[in-house]
This record gives structure tokens, C-alpha cells and sequence, in this order.
């Protein structure tokens, strides 16, 4: 194993779900910063005026293992070695627990949870190989907490963090850093691209559909901007020691920040009971 560092300059970055968002938002500033991208998308035709010595656009569905291994054969063809990888694809679903499909269930685990562990290991042989890295795990401040209405998208958010959590310590002796990326809301096509859930009943109108109209009332203003996201990502990978997990809006943070004290307060307040079931 090789333990080899590139600089900004020569940087390679392997973007999922290249074309809109957060990741658009990542290649733009890179190819600026004169970075290598790989560009993965399921529809590649927008970046048709975009090719350059620093871009390669590549159509593939991060849920077709081998088409991703295709993409990162492809990518280490054209820029010899690949740096940042960006697991950004995803897709959201809204409605009850109970509203959503088995169909719907399990198509958002395919993408949002699945989808993230085919990249993965279709590009941690490269970075093994090199002896260096960084993967970008794709979550939201809804892989820290959960509302009515967001159920399933928690659940392949909570699932992104368990998976990169373990995987963090298990890189991180081979010279790999993992970023868990939080963002808050941000202003990308993201919630008008939410699919709802196929069923509805009226006993959650009171929980599901209040959150989704609190949700369309917010001003402009609430919503993260998606440059500044993704500069502070770069950021973060600039870091000689980046952060495990990196929030990414105000009211996010401090939306997990509750979230994780509560959790908090109900392991103090019941710990008495947590020993009870300890050996005698």
C-alpha cells in the first residue's frame, strides 16, 4: 500500500448525483479550483456542454453495482486516482409510516442506503490501493432525528450513519477519512422532488400533514444555501482532522442537538431500570 497525497490541484473527485444540488454545487467549485470530477448521474446529458479536460461525465444508477464499478474504472482511467468521494445521490419520501408502501419502502433503501454501500465498495479497493482518501457520506439532520412525515427518509438516513460510523474506524488505519455530511434545509430541488406516500389517512392529519404545511410556509430564508454547503465541505476536507460528522445549517444543528439531548435525558432518567437487568 501506497500512502500518497494529492494536492488540491490534482485533486479527483467522485460525485454522485452530480446533476442538481449539493453535488452540482460540489463539481462546479471544484472544476473552479482546477479539481478532476467524475460526474455519476442517471441522465448525464445535461453536463453535453460541460465536457472538459477536467470532467468526465458518466450515466450510471448508483443502485447497478456494476454500472458504478464501470463509472470508477473509468474515472481512475482518465485521472490515474480518486480522492473525495462524494456520496451524495438520494432521493426523499413523505407520508406516515404506515402510508408508505412496501414498494415505496424499499426503493428508497435501495437508492438512499444501498446505493451508498455499492459506491463504497466500488472505490475503497482505489483508495486502499493509494493508502488514502476521503468518502462524504450523504445524510441530513434527519439521520440524527425525526418528525411525522419523515419516517422512511430517517430511516436510510439513521442507516447512512450506522454504516459510516463503523466504516470510519474501519479506514481510518488505512489513511481514509469519512465525513458524515448533515446538511439543515437547503434551497435544492430536493423537497419539490419528494415522492409521496401512496396511501393517506385522515388519523394522521393532525401530525403528517401539519409538519408538510409548516414545511411550505417556510420563508426563504430558513433554507441553507447550496454554494455555501458545499464550501463548507471543502472545507472540512481542507482539515487535517475533519470532523466524524459535519452539520451544515443553523436550525439543523440545533434541531439534532435536541433531538440528541433528549435522547440523553431518557437514558439518565431511566438508568435505574437500565441496571436492573445487569448480573447479579
Amino acid at each position: 500500500m501506497t500512502n500518497t497525497s494529492s494536492s488540491s490541484a490534482s485533486r479527483t473527485w467522485f460525485i454522485t448525483g452530480a446533476t442538481s444540488g449539493i453535488g452540482h454545487e460540489l463539481l462546479q467549485q471544484a472544476i473552479a479550483a482546477g479539481e478532476n470530477v467524475v460526474a455519476v448521474a442517471r441522465d448525464v446529458s445535461s453536463f453535453a456542454g460541460e465536457a472538459g479536460p477536467h470532467l468526465l461525465a458518466v450515466a450510471a444508477d448508483v443502485r447497478d453495482e456494476a454500472a458504478i464499478k464501470a463509472a470508477v474504472d473509468a474515472g481512475v482511467r482518465k485521472f490515474g486516482r480518486l480522492d473525495v468521494i462524494a456520496n451524495n445521490a438520494g432521493y426523499g419520501l413523505f407520508g406516515a409510516v404506515e402510508e408508505s408502501t412496501d414498494e415505496q419502502a424499499r426503493a428508497i433503501f435501495d437508492t438512499n442506503v444501498f446505493g451508498t454501500l455499492n459506491v463504497i465498495r466500488a472505490t475503497l479497493p482505489v483508495l486502499r490501493t493509494q493508502g488514502s482518501g476521503h468518502i462524504l457520506e450523504g445524510s441530513s439532520f434527519f439521520g440524527q432525528i425525526s418528525q411525522p412525515g419523515v419516517g422512511l427518509l430517517s430511516a436510510t438516513k439513521y442507516a447512512v450513519e450506522g454504516i459510516a460510523d463503523a466504516l470510519a474506524d474501519e479506514v481510518g488505519p488505512l489513511g481514509i477519512k469519512v465525513t458524515i455530511v448533515q446538511p439543515g434545509m437547503t434551497a435544492t430541488p430536493f423537497l419539490s422532488n419528494l415522492k409521496a406516500a401512496e396511501n393517506t389517512y385522515s388519523d394522521y392529519d393532525q401530525t403528517v400533514r401539519v409538519v408538510a404545511e409548516a414545511i411550505g410556509a417556510l420563508p426563504a430564508d430558513s433554507f441553507a444555501s447550496a454554494e455555501r454547503v458545499a464550501a463548507g465541505i471543502r472545507t472540512a476536507i481542507e482539515s487535517a482532522q475533519p470532523p466524524r460528522r459535519l452539520a451544515l445549517n443553523g436550525a439543523g444543528a440545533q434541531a439534532m442537538k435536541a433531538g440528541l439531548e433528549a435522547r440523553l435525558r431518557d437514558i439518565d432518567e431511566w438508568s435505574s431500570i437500565a441496571h436492573t437487568v445487569d448480573a447479579a
